[in-house]
């Protein structure tokens, strides 16, 4: 499966990508005086990235690990409480769902992408309906090793990997970064925080 840094690219990858779809962004966008991470999209753009790494939080749990958390059940759970964060905040909910949710969504699809080897290879999808467990086969990724994280062959692996993930993902997050820029710099001047429909 793929390391975190693989996931978090893909989850910039999203909260960039959903800047550029028309609608209620101008709120995404800073004047470019601003600092890095107000013009990256501030704390939703990081929390993009997090929830998209954050499925293999469930490496804690043992034997739970590629269940629950890889599932789009726990897809539509994020998506539910991204729906009542941006409600409360007055910010639009569908955009901020389809961005969380997104994330989410993102570890699911890299490590069904990626090269499992260890058994049962892949995830379950479905959980809890289906127990059955999902992988491509295509080995897009060539997966990281998480046992015995600090021998040499284990470390060699997973720069290994993290160099492949990065070279596959980060000329899409540069991409959607520059476009992202450009189309934002279009938009009309920022609105406040109360003017943001909720939708």
């Amino acid at each position: 499966m793929a390391s975190p840094i693989g996931h978090a690219l893909a989850g910039l990858a999203v909260a960039w990508g959903a800047d550029l779809v028309p609608g209620t962004r101008a709120w995404r966008m800073a004047p470019p005086s601003a600092g890095w991470f107000e013009r990256a999209g501030n704390g939703l753009t990081l929390t993009c990235a997090v929830l998209a790494a954050a499925p293999d939080l469930d490496l804690f749990l043992g034997r739970f690990h590629r269940t629950m958390t890889h599932s789009l059940t726990a897809v539509a759970v994020v998506a539910i409480v991204a729906a009542l964060a941006a409600a409360r905040a007055r910010l639009p909910v569908t955009r901020i769902v389809i961005m969380c949710a997104g994330a989410w969504a993102t570890h699911l699809l890299v490590d069904w992408l990626s090269a499992d080897q260890s058994a049962p290879r892949g995830i379950q999808l479905l959980w809890p309906f289906d127990g059955r467990w999902f992988i491509s086969g295509w080995d897009v990724f060539i997966g990281s090793e998480r046992r015995d994280l600090f021998s040499a062959a284990s470390m060699k692996m997973n720069v290994e990997a993290i160099a492949q993930e990065v070279a596959v993902l980060m000329p899409i997050v540069i991409v959607l970064w520059l476009v992202r820029v450009k189309a934002l710099a279009g938009l009309p001047p920022q609105l406040t925080r109360g003017d943001h429909p909720a939708k």
